[in-house]
């Protein structure tokens, strides 16, 4: 997912997607604890999805503030 996609979310959407990615980051946890997971780097990239909607979400609560 890429920055700009984020950026073009609404506040609900961020906490759904993030909601979705955070799931997803367990599930992929608990295949690769069992020897299951097929992409090891799909971790990497979800870990990094996280934290673009928490980055663009901070900047959505500065903005609300000032």
């Amino acid at each position: 997912m890429k920055a700009t996609e984020i950026r073009e979310m609404s506040a609900a959407e961020l906490t759904q997607k993030l909601t979705d990615l955070k799931a997803e980051l367990f599930n992929l946890r608990f295949q690769h604890a069992i020897n299951q997971l097929d992409n090891p780097m799909r971790i990497s990239a979800v870990k990094k999805d996280i934290a673009r909607i928490k980055t663009v979400m901070h900047a959505l609560e500065l903005k609300n503030v000032q």
